[in-house]
């Protein structure tokens, strides 16, 4: 705009000097030179506009541009996950957690068999940790967890689960230390993150967790190696309470206390090559996986999760925990004898169908593919 204020300034200015140069130049001489002087100026004017013009259209076609590639970069980073939900909430997939406190007097054994002996168990910090995971305040913070973050719940809690009312003995220094063994998806979900500091700061104990498949879990307490057990696979649960590990917590009925649950999902690759997400159940799902020998992520590690998945299976396919079963199906089923967070890294990776529970995958998914 200033250039264009000084191109009519001397424009003006040539006019002037023209003008005063008539009197001694013919009528048609000066009207000649004031008409050239003008349209020169005009189309100088006229030039500049159209820098102007272009130079804004090319700002503004550059920041488009950017705005584009900004734009598909965050695309490309939310999808960064392709492994997808594909059946949810079928009741065959209901996923319930049980917490167990371990027997002082069970007859511990290492993985060989073998006795051990001298175990102590801090049975007052295991009632502590009970009490208060099914206090109401507890209660209400697990039913809570995720709704901000993932506008759901992660975990829901039982309709009939029994809320402790009493008092929660504070932490002295021979009980101040729990042992919790548990199974990797109220850990790598978050749950126990969110919870247990409350716990600790309110009443003065230290949580040492111990996560791994409910398998393995439970194998930690029946070697002494746990105070008491958060777990989901009722079968391995009852078991444990058969075999004498698991008392019964002063204020509850029964040594098993079921309270939360989610559900398991079969995830796998977006464009679903095995149409499961168009199976009627998740049996269904499993046979059509299986017929088609489509890429699975078994976790292999006897986990909660992996004992719902053998229970999917169709009967004559014999798959079991045992590495001989699955012999003839390797080169579509993957025993990776490992956690959730690792199998859906694989899942991911290699387009494959897997089980999950959903507070895992969820977590997984918004983490664009990590598990911490």
């Amino acid at each position: 705009m200033k250039r264009t204020i000084a191109l009519l300034l001397a424009a003006l200015m040539t006019f002037g000097m023209l003008t005063a140069c008539g009197q001694s130049q013919p009528a048609e001489t000066t009207a000649a030179a004031e008409t050239e002087a003008v349209t020169e100026a005009a189309e100088t004017t006229a030039a500049a506009e159209t820098e102007a013009a272009e130079t804004e259209a090319a700002e503004t076609t550059a920041a488009a541009e950017t705005e584009a590639a900004e734009t598909e970069a965050a695309a490309e980073a939310e999808n960064a996950v392709d492994l997808t939900i594909l059946k949810e909430a079928d009741d065959s997939m209901k996923n319930t957690y049980s917490l167990l406190a371990v027997n002082p007097e069970a007859p511990f054994a290492d993985e060989n068999g073998t006795p051990v002996e001298d175990v102590a168990v801090n049975t007052a910090g295991a009632d502590a940790l009970i009490h208060w995971l099914l206090t109401q305040e507890a209660i209400d913070l697990a039913a809570a967890y995720g709704q901000e973050e993932y506008g759901d719940s992660l975990f829901y809690v039982l309709e009939d689960v029994p809320v402790y009312t009493g008092e929660v003995a504070e932490a002295t220094e021979e009980t101040k230390v729990i042992r919790l063994s548990t199974t990797t998806s109220v850990n790598d979900s978050g749950l126990l993150g969110s919870l247990l500091p409350v716990f600790e700061e309110k009443y003065g104990y230290t949580v040492e967790v111990q996560s791994a498949g409910t398998g393995k879990a439970i194998a930690a307490a029946e070697s002494g190696n746990a105070d008491l057990i958060l777990v989901h696979a009722k079968a391995k649960e009852e078991e444990f309470v058969e075999k004498g590990f698991a008392r019964t917590v002063e204020g509850f009925e029964a040594e098993r206390v079921s309270f939360l649950y989610n559900y398991f999902v079969l995830c796998g690759p977006s464009e679903d090559p095995a149409k499961v997400a168009d199976c009627e159940t998740a049996a269904d799902a499993f046979k059509a996986i299986a017929d088609g020998k489509f890429q699975f992520i078994s976790r292999g590690d006897g986990s909660g999760t992996h004992t719902k998945e053998l229970s999917l299976w169709p009967e004559e396919l014999g798959i079991t925990e045992e590495a001989e079963s699955f012999a003839d199906y390797t080169d579509w089923y993957v025993s990776a004898n490992a956690g959730m967070g690792a199998c859906l890294v694989m899942a991911e990776e290699m387009h494959a169908y897997i089980l999950t529970d959903k507070a895992t995958y969820l977590t997984f998914f918004n983490n664009q593919g990590v598990i911490e």
